[in-house]
């Protein structure tokens, strides 16, 4: 291989039959890859997943600091 080095590997993933048939034609709605689509897709979940962590966090931050309505977070706060 020349200096051109490929920056993306394949995934093999299983999905059920109807899936991928919606998979498949969203794409080609949307003119773009099957492969675009589910990298937007894992882009979403990882966004979700961070803020869901993040609201995690936070509520057991609260209750450490026994802060149960937002007038005790004002208080906290100053």
């Amino acid at each position: 291989m020349t200096n051109l080095m490929i920056k993306t590997r394949i995934l093999s993933i299983s999905v059920p039959p109807g899936m991928y048939a919606t998979i498949e034609n969203t794409a080609q709605v949307e003119n773009r890859t099957k492969s675009e689509l589910m990298r937007e897709a894992f882009r979403h979940y990882q966004f979700v997943r961070r803020w869901r962590l993040v609201r995690q966090w936070g509520a057991e931050t609260a209750a450490y600091l026994n802060l149960e309505r937002d007038e005790d977070l004002e208080a906290f706060l100053g």
